[in-house]
């Protein structure tokens, strides 16, 4: 199905490399102006009625954390400015969908947003997102996990805040791990799980249904393999060179396979989610699994909540996500939220400064341990509160340090999709031919000639 959400895809996107973000801003404007898609203008920031400027943030939905954040935030200005919380929609697609219809009408009211990493490309190339001042991408980068970095950066400069970062690890249960004979102080591969689980009877857990997460999945396997989905950007999207067919691909896509068609994946494989992933892991049915932090504080809220004994999490182990190979380390998921400011804020100098008091380690720590959102500053991962909630925090930052952001382009959109096409279900993947048919399919998309 068509993205009806990509309104001006031309005047708005125009590839990686080039220009700076001021010249993509007046190209993007006047793209929008030249397609009559203004009709009116959504109003913009207000006022408290006393000459405050009000902040308007959008967010994801949570546990309330980032709506006290706000509220910690707008204390701390002492006067200068509020912080208003403007709630978006549930899914990722659809938060981007709202944002880029409002930022397409030059919508002053957006302020700071929170952003899911694949799109901020996207934002950014169409010249949606405020140039993040030196000073200020000094400061919010010092002490930030690598993969945190990278997530907020696109044609080598950064364009968004690193906020919270996001990985997955490698969950066991310790019994089924002794009983394998598996040393989990040692790395591990896929191979080796598969083979432990099928001798235990149990199985490996992870998301082999087609969503975003199969895109996550894959490109975990492909990058730990040492490879990656995008080889080559372009200014031309029909110029952007795939890696699908290279080697560490075609090994991703085995692993995939393999498991698929293993006794270690479960009859609902193919639409296997997180949440399913986690139910199997507490009944016992998975022994290993790769998934979110947030299983850990699911766990304990069931045992709380009287629906899971307590000995199910009290056998739980953690280690860095599953190898590809054995010689080569892998490159666990990074998932998470960065702060954006809107490019047509009237108050891009204060969103900045709000920012940066939103993303300051009491804040990140308040809502890792309160949300279960891991911090992207290291120095988090070392508070008393942070390490009592989870204890696993080292390992999160040890993976966050490791993790590969998903493939950044203005059309990841486009190549996430394209991907969950070919490569489900799991176990109909040929790894010598699937490769070479998503790479066709997505060359034929990005030259506007087929539609998904």
């Amino acid at each position: 199905m068509p993205d009806v959400s990509r309104v001006g895809d031309d005047s708005m996107r125009t590839g990686r490399a080039g220009p700076s973000h001021s010249r993509r801003r007046r190209r993007a404007v006047a793209g929008v102006a030249a397609a009559g898609l203004l009709s009116s203008v959504l109003a913009a920031c207000g006022s408290d009625g006393e000459g405050v400027p009000t902040l308007n943030w959008y967010i994801n939905p949570d546990s309330g954390g980032q709506a006290e954040i706000a509220q910690r935030c707008t204390e701390a200005a002492e006067g200068r400015y509020t912080i208003e919380t403007s709630l978006l929609p549930r899914d990722a697609s659809s938060q981007r969908e709202q944002l880029i219809r409002r930022l397409a009408a030059n919508d002053s009211s957006i302020d700071l947003m929170s952003l899911d990493p694949p799109f901020i490309p996207e934002f950014a190339e169409a010249g949606f997102l405020a140039d993040v001042p030196d000073d200020v991408a000094d400061r919010v980068t010092e002490g930030v996990v690598e993969s945190a970095i990278e997530g907020s950066t696109w044609d080598d400069e950064l364009v968004a805040v690193p906020f919270w970062a996001n990985t997955q690890l490698l969950w066991y249960r310790e019994s089924v791990a002794e009983a394998a004979g598996l040393d989990m102080s040692q790395p591990v591969t896929w191979d080796q799980l598969i083979e432990a689980s099928e001798s235990e009877d149990v199985l490996v857990g992870a998301q082999g249904t087609r969503a975003e997460s199969l895109t996550v999945w894959l490109n975990a396997l492909i990058e730990s393999a040492g490879g990656s989905i995008i080889q080559e950007n372009a200014e031309n999207p029909e110029n952007i060179e795939l890696g699908l067919t290279t080697e560490a691909a075609i090994r991703a896509a085995e692993v995939m396979k393999n498991l698929a068609v293993s006794d270690a994946a479960g009859p609902a494989f193919s639409t296997e989610n997180e949440d399913a992933s986690a139910t199997n892991f507490e009944s016992g049915e998975a022994g290993f699994m790769v998934n979110w932090p947030f299983v850990w504080p699911r766990a304990l809220a069931a045992v709380e909540g009287g629906t899971l004994d307590a000995s199910v999490p009290e056998d739980y182990g953690w280690a860095i996500y599953p190898r590809v190979n054995e010689d080569e380390p892998a490159a666990p998921p990074y998932g998470g939220i960065n702060l954006g400011v809107g490019a047509f804020s009237e108050y891009p100098e204060l969103a900045f400064e709000a920012s940066e008091c939103i993303v300051s380690d009491e804040n990140q720590a308040y809502y890792f341990v309160t949300n279960g959102n891991p911090a992207s500053s290291a120095a988090v991962y070392d508070d008393p509160e942070v390490l009592d909630a989870f204890p696993m925090a080292p390992t999160i930052r040890d993976s966050l340090e490791l993790a590969a952001p998903r493939p950044q382009t203005p059309y990841y959109n486009e190549i996430s999709v394209g991907l969950q096409r070919s490569y489900h279900p799991p176990s109909a993947i040929d790894p010598g031919l699937t490769g070479e048919r998503a790479t066709a399919l997505i060359n034929a998309v990005l030259a506007k000639e087929q539609l998904l």
